[in-house]
């Protein structure tokens, strides 16, 4: 059995396989690898049971789901001459898979609001954490689980730079705690359809133009210069051009007094 290729990146096979060192502790340590795995497909229930203070090993349970992911990631890591990873670099299979991934956001959205609504009734800020926990704990918990591959990059936690797959999960949350609590007039399956149409397309349309800017970014500059006062990029880059010319008349003036000390130190040898 050969182990996975490091040219290979299969983004949609399985999450963690795109993580930068994922194929080398593969091959190192495998049980970590699985561990990483399991912690990124079923990080939303660990995340939201801690929340709720409920086992965080409940998803452990579920045979059926460990099971299926074990699979994927042993096909994914260990499959010879790569098979499982060529069957799904085709594009459409690829496209259909993160589809179906988006529906499930959704489902885990809806049930996280749910279920936290059963423990504290009408708590908003409650609902929208558990949601936002269930939809996206492969994310949240990201620190953690890049521990576990020996891996500490405190800079990359997902509450300074949030990605887009988090962003877009908060917002389904806020929506989705607003409709159960009956301040947003209109039905659960009308705004689960229409949520889910938006995942879909925002996600096939970034997959085929290869891009990975968040839809939001306009709207996020926007708000954020009007309520926070943050910069805007053009400025931001103005500031820095700026910034750097006055910092190369300051290194010119400085060269120039070291070279005149340079003049001064001869003249007083020469003497």
């Amino acid at each position: 059995m050969q182990g996975r290729n490091a040219n290979h990146s299969p983004m949609t096979c399985c999450p963690v396989s795109h993580l930068r060192g994922a194929v080398e502790v593969s091959l190192r340590s495998p049980v970590a690898c699985w561990f990483s795995a399991m912690l990124y497909c079923f990080g939303g229930s660990v995340l939201s049971s801690l929340m709720l203070a409920e086992p965080p090993v409940a998803f452990l349970a579920k045979g059926t789901n460990i099971l299926l992911a074990s699979t994927v990631w042993y096909l994914v890591f260990y499959c010879p001459q790569d098979i499982f990873y060529q069957c799904f670099a085709f594009l459409p299979l690829r496209l259909l898979v993160a589809g179906m991934k988006e529906v499930t956001r959704t489902w885990k959205i809806t049930a996280g609001v749910a279920h936290a609504d059963s423990h504290f009734k009408d708590a908003w800020l409650v609902m929208v954490a558990v949601g936002w926990a269930r939809g996206a704990g492969g994310g949240l918990i990201s620190n953690f689980e890049q521990l576990v591959r020996g891996v500490w990059k405190p800079e990359t936690n997902e509450l300074l730079k949030m990605s887009y797959p988090v962003k877009v999960t908060l917002i389904g949350a806020v929506l989705f705690t607003l409709q159960h609590s009956q301040y947003l007039p209109i039905a659960r399956h009308n705004l689960m359809f229409l949520y889910t149409v938006f995942l879909v397309v925002s996600k096939v349309t970034m997959m085929l133009t290869r891009s990975s800017a968040s839809p939001f970014a306009p709207f996020e500059a926007a708000l954020g210069h009007m309520f926070f006062g943050l910069q805007k990029t053009p400025s931001k880059v103005k500031g820095e051009g700026a910034a750097a010319s006055n910092g190369s008349s300051v290194c010119d003036q400085s060269s120039s007094e070291q070279h005149c000390d340079v003049k001064k130190r001869q003249a007083k040898k020469t003497e």
